[in-house]
């Protein structure tokens, strides 16, 4: 016998609600948040330490310390006529005339050398065999013996004359008047000089792309225009860097014109007050301050024509290398974010 009102069923269920828009984007954001912080992370490399960078350091330091010691408390550097003699006047004029020789040497050396470098790269064997034999000569013979034959000019030609071949004679002038030692000084360095210069200038003009050449021929550009106004251009990023250091070791060529003889340049200046002084080093320390000076400007020049000529090239060689794996870690971390916002907004 069952008693009244009593049920042994369980309660019905009631059916389910559907999740609200809004809990439904809660729940996607979280799952996408998880995700997120689940991506691969960059490495927190611990830098190299590098002892012997330290140990290096510190032995110039010391070694540094030691030499500016040594200057300062050997009286035999004799710093007193250092000072006297640094702004004397022969010494100022004997800069000024070593200035002279090295501006003048380079500017006929660099057109030498351009025209040189173009012959090399003619088709006309007899332009190209010229500049090479020209190379030949003047770099396979030592500067000082050039030096020497041109201030000996006027001994194997006494007189310069003009006329028609085993005829009359028009004119002629003395080879010591026309040939003087400022001359011979500038033509002996300047001709040594272009034959380093012309393989500068041949190494800076091959290493132009042709296509530049024959873009420019179908537009109707002449040879000489082609030349000046799209291969050198280019090509001065290479040429600049090497024709700075030539026009450096010219400065210090010029200490060798004494073999002409030409004896206003500096070297000869400062050894000529030392032979008057019997005091060599400090007029040797002289000479040496000033030719740290004038490298010390030209270098500063060197390097603002590197960076003109550098433009939209160097700059984009500068940037840091990035290594692979990184980048694709950083691009896993980062793509979640940029998909995001996209998502949420739907």
């Amino acid at each position: 016998m069952t008693q009244a009102g009593t049920s042994t069923q369980a309660p019905e269920r009631l059916p389910e609600e559907p999740a609200s828009g809004a809990e439904t984007q809660g729940t996607e954001t979280q799952g996408k948040q998880t995700q997120h912080a689940q991506a691969p992370v960059l490495n927190n490399a611990v830098p190299v330490r590098h002892p012997g960078r330290w140990i290096s350091g510190f032995v110039i330091l010391g070694l540094v310390a030691l030499m500016l010691q040594s200057m300062v408390t050997n009286p035999n550097f004799r710093w007193d006529i250092v000072g006297t003699y640094i702004m004397d006047v022969k010494v100022v004029q004997g800069v000024g005339w070593t200035l002279l020789l090295t501006v003048a040497s380079m500017a006929i050396a660099v057109v030498l050398a351009i025209l040189l470098a173009v012959m090399r790269q003619s088709d006309n064997p007899i332009f190209r065999w010229s500049s090479w034999l020209w190379v030949w000569f003047f770099r396979g013979t030592p500067v000082y013996t050039q030096l020497v034959f041109w201030g000996l000019l006027a001994v194997l030609y006494p007189k310069i004359s003009a006329g028609v071949p085993f005829g009359p004679e028009l004119f002629n002038l003395s080879t010591s008047s026309v040939i003087t030692p400022i001359a011979a000084a500038i033509l002996g360095l300047a001709l040594n000089e272009s034959a380093y210069l012309a393989e500068i200038f041949r190494a800076g003009l091959k290493s132009v792309d042709k296509g530049q050449t024959e873009a420019a021929e179908a537009l109707g550009m002449s040879d000489g225009k082609i030349m000046w106004r799209i291969i050198l251009p280019q090509a001065m990023r290479i040429i600049v860097p090497p024709t700075g250091n030539e026009t450096i070791g010219m400065l210090k060529t010029t200490s060798l014109v004494l073999a002409v003889p030409f004896t206003l340049d500096l070297t000869f200046a400062t050894n000529a007050l030392a032979n008057r002084t019997y005091q060599p080093i400090p007029l040797l320390i002289v000479a040496a301050i000033w030719y740290l000076v004038i490298t010390s400007l030209l270098m500063v020049g060197q390097h603002y024509l590197e960076a003109y000529y550098g433009k939209g090239v160097d700059a984009g060689q500068a940037a840091v290398a990035v290594n692979p794996a990184a980048a694709r870690a950083a691009a896993a971390v980062a793509a979640p974010a940029s998909i995001l916002p996209k998502e949420e907004s739907r």
